[in-house]
């Protein structure tokens, strides 16, 4: 009795949340180690059907880094990075594309219905329109151009709105079109931002492999749960939020500036992470705010 009383006490203490959150559109980054681990991404997975049925609109915007990684290496193509970004040539794209679009994409689709939920995959080129990505590097002067890779500039939801007033979940590679007419790879965090901004989601959430922004990257007891989005310019000096973290944030604040309402940094590889950021007193992460309150 005291365990189906304790059940009861879960579901009662979600209530508000899942009253305030009703018809709220998330939009989660789904990809690192998260994805690879087959019960992590079921959990993640599960975590979403569950916001759906409870009457949110969770949108997909996945990666694939890996897994186009050992891709392209059967096929005898060298993967190359320039500060953090995987260079894409004309060959490297045509293997991202088919790795996004013939597994990675159909395989959370699948698992999704099997889980109970309708969704669908979207081609991100027919959402995201992008400009080639270059950048001068401050201490040579030398323009770096990672190839096909870009950054959105606009992004089209008039399909996304639609697939969601019908109650299914969107799916979508990061992907985009350029000016040239040609397909570019966007990085998976910078997409997910610009999507959420254009469609002034209510909550953004990454999936990443810690338990969230550490002030000691070694002690997780140092855990930020709440970070004011004024406060991040003297972290990145003191050197608190580096490396992997330092693109997620940064595209967390764009996505804060374009009127999304929230951005949360989670840990993908702990069960049913989502659910205990979103409908818990809590939560599990960090959360990024414009301001004090949301």
């Amino acid at each position: 009795m005291q365990k189906i009383i304790e059940k009861a006490s879960v579901l009662i203490e979600a209530l508000p949340y899942i009253q305030r959150f009703r018809n709220a559109v998330v939009v989660v980054k789904f990809g690192g180690s998260a994805m690879e681990d087959k019960s992590h991404s079921d959990s993640i997975l599960l975590d979403i059907a569950f916001m759906e049925c409870v009457g949110m609109c969770p949108i997909i915007v996945h990666g694939g880094g890996k897994c186009i990684s050992r891709k392209m290496k059967s096929e005898g193509v060298e993967s190359k990075f320039v500060k953090g970004l995987r260079v894409t040539c004309e060959k490297s794209i045509k293997i991202v594309e088919q790795v996004m679009k013939q597994e990675i994409n159909p395989g959370i689709v699948a698992s999704l219905m099997r889980m109970g939920a309708q969704a669908q995959g979207l081609n991100g080129e027919d959402v995201f329109a992008v400009t080639r990505a270059k950048q001068v590097d401050p201490e040579t002067g030398e323009t770096l151009d990672w190839g096909f890779v870009g950054e959105p500039y606009q992004a089209d939801v008039k399909l996304i709105k639609a697939l969601l007033r019908k109650r299914i979940i969107p799916v979508i590679t990061p992907l985009g079109i350029g000016k040239d007419g040609k397909i570019h790879n966007i990085n998976a965090d910078v997409a997910a931002a610009a999507l959420a901004g254009a469609l002034k989601a209510r909550k953004l959430v990454f999936l990443s492999d810690v338990p969230g922004l550490l002030r000691n990257p070694k002690d997780e007891s140092t855990l930020i749960p709440t970070l004011d989005s004024s406060d991040v310019e003297g972290l990145v000096k003191e050197g608190v939020i580096d490396g992997g973290m330092l693109p997620k944030v940064n595209s967390g604040i764009k996505a804060l500036q374009a009127g999304v309402k929230k951005v949360h940094m989670i840990d993908g590889r702990m069960p049913h992470s989502l659910l205990m950021e979103v409908f818990t007193d809590k939560g599990v992460g960090t959360e990024i705010v414009a301001n004090e309150h949301e």
